[in-house]
């Protein structure tokens, strides 16, 4: 009787879950946002709010783009400047804000610089390519100072992993990486000589932006526009708990692949920095001049001739109660 009765709850429950509707989604396989998925997972905040969480692993930011765009995937994790260039050739996407981690500058210990001006005949290591935007936002705001950084540093253009070994291996003098990399050389007493963070601060952008978050197909969002809510609600809520649970954090540290304690703490306040807590139309009105920035430096290789930021991208979900017919909502300035 007791085994019929495991294997009677077993089935129901197995029922259950596949009555509820299932989200796909694409993650780097070896990405940060894996560390949030594993919070859902574990948590089973996907249930509570009523869908089956169903995460797609991909080895890089154009495969999950092709997943999205193939409709093999219902949401993806990307930046918004990529949105707008596919809304100007009418593909229609739109993008709900999650993150405003960014990087920043770091130096050799010993190298004695202490601004953008000192930074002569310097091998400067850019993650990203020619327009990556923090490499973008730093060229603009030397500007303002006199300063043409293409004609003074060297650039040296690599995967984020690449640049941490040759600056580890004193091979480059600094280094422009994202914001978990950077957090890393932070760690290892690597000295910051500006953060992305400053730099926005000195173009003007005093407002929190966000720079990565969801990215779907508006046809899906219309469709699916209460779903969209739940699983929206649910990655929130999985971010709060890594905002607030240091008992959390030490569960997931696997999950960092942090090879010390210095490490693994500093990429959970880097991490925590970087949680975008609040976006409203005073944060549109503040990626507009963003936009601006990146239109000016990055030109049509970035942009995709979008010379104007389409504001009608953006979603937040509302708030209400897990599993409810709450439909997800736009946000404009």
């Amino acid at each position: 009787m007791a085994l019929l009765a495991s294997l009677l709850l077993t089935f129901s429950t197995a029922n259950a879950q596949s009555a509820l509707p299932s989200v796909k989604v694409a993650v780097l396989q070896f990405g940060t946002l894996n560390w949030e998925m594993d919070v859902i997972r574990q948590h089973q905040l996907d249930r509570k709010h009523g869908f089956q969480l169903d995460v797609t692993p991909v080895g890089g930011k154009n495969a999950s783009s092709v997943a999205l765009q193939s409709g093999a995937v219902d949401l993806i994790y990307s930046d918004w400047v990529w949105v707008n260039r596919q809304r100007h050739a009418r593909r229609m996407y739109s993008f709900s804000p999650v993150s405003a981690a960014a990087g920043g500058v770091y130096l050799q210990p010993d190298l004695n610089v202490g601004s953008l001006k000192g930074f002569d005949g310097q091998r400067l290591g850019i993650a990203g390519g020619a327009v990556d935007k923090s490499w973008l936002l730093l060229q603009a705001y030397a500007k303002q100072q006199g300063i043409e950084l293409q004609q003074t540093v060297q650039p040296v253009f690599a995967a984020p992993p690449l640049l941490n070994k040759l600056m580890f291996d004193n091979k480059l003098d600094a280094s422009l990486n994202f914001w978990h990399y950077s957090a890393r050389l932070k760690a290892r007493g690597y000295r910051p000589l500006i953060t992305v963070q400053q730099v926005l601060e000195g173009l003007g952008i005093r407002s929190q932006v966000p720079l990565v978050g969801w990215v779907v197909s508006d046809d899906w969002a219309q469709d699916n526009s209460t779903l969209l809510n739940r699983f929206l609600l649910a990655s929130s809520e999985a971010r709060q708990i890594l905002l607030t649970s240091d008992a959390e954090w030490q569960r997931i540290k696997p999950l960092t692949k942090s090879e010390d304690y210095a490490i693994f703490n500093t990429l959970r306040d880097e991490y925590r920095k970087g949680v975008l807590t609040t976006f409203n139309a005073d944060n549109v009105k503040a990626l507009h001049a963003l936009y601006d920035i990146f239109a000016r430096e990055g030109g049509k290789q970035l942009t995709g001739g979008a010379n104007t930021l389409d504001d009608r991208m953006f979603l937040m979900p509302v708030e209400c109660q897990p599993a409810s017919r709450c439909e997800v909502q736009r946000v404009s300035p």
